[in-house]
C-alpha cells in the first residue's frame, strides 16, 4: 500500500453502519414478538407484562447509564492530579 491510501475498515463506510443498525433493530423486534407466542414459566405476576424482559433490561440499562453519571462526579479526579 502506498502512503497515500489508507485500509478501508467495515464500519468505515456509512451504508455498513446502517445495515448492522437494521439488523440489531429487527432482532429486537423479533425477540418482542416471540416473547408473545413462546409460553414462559412465570414465577411472579409482573413476569405477565407483555415485553417485560425487554422493558426490564431497556430500563436496567438506563439505570446503570445514570448511575455511572452521578458516581463521575465521586470518583473523577482532578485534571492535574498527577502533576507535581
Amino acid at each position: 500500500m502506498s502512503d497515500n491510501q489508507e485500509k478501508t475498515y467495515f464500519f468505515d463506510k456509512p451504508e455498513n453502519i446502517n445495515r448492522v443498525l437494521k439488523g440489531l433493530y429487527a432482532i429486537c423486534i423479533l425477540l418482542v414478538v416471540i416473547d408473545f407466542v413462546v409460553h414462559r414459566h412465570i414465577g411472579f405476576d409482573w413476569e405477565k407484562i407483555p415485553a417485560f424482559y425487554a422493558l426490564y433490561g431497556f430500563i436496567a440499562c438506563v439505570v446503570l447509564v445514570v448511575i455511572a453519571k452521578k458516581m463521575r462526579h465521586v470518583v473523577m479526579r482532578k485534571e492535574d492530579y498527577y502533576d507535581d
